[in-house]
């Protein structure tokens, strides 16, 4: 089972999509540091996911959410992301 998924800083506003085989295992690879590019951006937690039976369909899931109709699709699916001002 391969997934898309779609993870969430809170603190900065961004939404980060990917995908993976182990959705856990990549979850603590983000909040951990690990991701060069979403490092400067912990804690993610996840916002949204889908589940397919290859990898290339995950691939394409994932390509069509970084485009602006996928961030449509996003946006109407989960809101908008607000940055927190504290």
């Amino acid at each position: 089972m391969y997934y898309t998924y779609v993870i969430q800083s809170d603190s900065f506003g961004r939404r980060y999509k990917g995908c993976c085989q182990d959705l856990d295992k990549r979850l603590k690879e983000h909040n951990s540091g690990q991701t060069r590019s979403t490092k400067p951006f912990a804690p993610w937690r996840l916002v949204y996911y889908e589940e397919f039976d290859t990898f290339a369909e995950a691939r394409a899931r994932e390509k069509y959410f970084k485009t602006a109709a996928g961030r449509r699709f996003l946006n109407n699916k989960l809101g908008p992301v607000v940055q927190r001002i504290e």
